[in-house]
């Protein structure tokens, strides 16, 4: 990683969604999702210029369609959108919703392991254009879709490209210790924003689904620029040129990356693109 040289301007632009693009604003007693409009106009100003811009999210692909037509990234004139999904394991194009690279892996073994140190702990493998299969329903709002409800055996009967545990009752320290423990031979590992944890093959992160769209549209890791949020950006801030994390991230994921924007409630994707992108800009 390194500080951008005056001449450089991204090619593309890889854009985690929530808590980068999509904020939560509370009011009526709920709690909604939203993009707003300079944030939308700073996305649209960017590809205007030529930019690929390219969501990677922990989503699974049918809970990132709809932040791409919020975002309106697609239409007349422009081609299909690259999309990369469950935090790397999953590219696809867009729209329609097409997968066209799936990275899977055998996770019995991992989550035995993590079950035997946290039994009541919850697990959902995604069923892809429906939502996930589950041992015992998630808490409202946190998955996309539909909730299966399935047998654990029947739930690691095939080899996945992404699984979630997830334990209400533990912390998100308590996780990351316990990844570290165990240190979950044979997979990838997020911690998420709670008691989060997400498993995917080795060698699998947002950066190694980033490499496989840069090298299908013909640009580089030395002409991306990143922005995100969470531990799951870390690595694409180490693979991109410029990796940007956002005002509100953990004291982990800031000393990861190159820069510091604004946090999602001041808009901070709007200020790090209209840097590169923004009107008058003569990059």
């Amino acid at each position: 990683m390194s500080e951008p040289v005056r001449d450089w301007r991204p090619r593309l632009v890889a854009l985690d969604i929530d808590g980068t693009i999509l904020k939560w604003v509370e009011g009526s007693g709920t709690t909604r999702e939203e993009i707003s409009p300079a944030v939308q106009e700073a996305v649209r100003r960017a590809m205007d210029a030529g930019a690929h811009v390219v969501l990677a999210s922990g989503r699974s692909p049918h809970g990132m369609t709809n932040v791409a037509d919020l975002l309106e990234l697609h239409g007349p004139g422009r081609d299909r959108l690259w999309v990369v999904a469950s935090n790397g394991a999953v590219v696809f194009r867009y729209p329609p919703l097409d997968v066209v690279h799936e990275e899977t892996f055998d996770a019995r073994p991992a989550v035995e392991a993590i079950l035997d140190r946290h039994p009541t702990a919850l697990v959902a493998v995604e069923e892809r254009g429906v939502g996930y299969r589950v041992n015992s329903h998630f808490p409202d709002g946190e998955l996309s879709g539909d909730m299966i409800v399935t047998e654990l055996d029947e739930l690691l009967a095939a080899e996945v490209s992404r699984v979630i545990i997830r334990d209400p009752e533990s912390t998100a320290d308590e996780f990351v210790a316990l990844a570290r423990d165990l240190g979950l031979q044979g997979t990838n590992y997020v911690v998420g924003w709670t008691a989060w944890l997400d498993l995917a093959p080795v060698g699998v992160s947002k950066a190694s689904g980033l490499e496989y769209v840069a090298k299908e549209l013909g640009v580089s890791a030395d002409e991306t620029l990143a922005i995100g949020d969470g531990r799951n950006d870390v690595e694409m801030f180490e693979w991109a040129h410029r990796g940007v994390a956002m005002g509100q991230a953990i004291e982990d994921v800031l000393a990861a990356a190159d820069a510091v924007t604004d946090s999602v409630y001041d808009d901070g994707v709007a200020t790090e693109l209209d840097r590169w992108f923004g009107k008058g800009s003569s990059r």
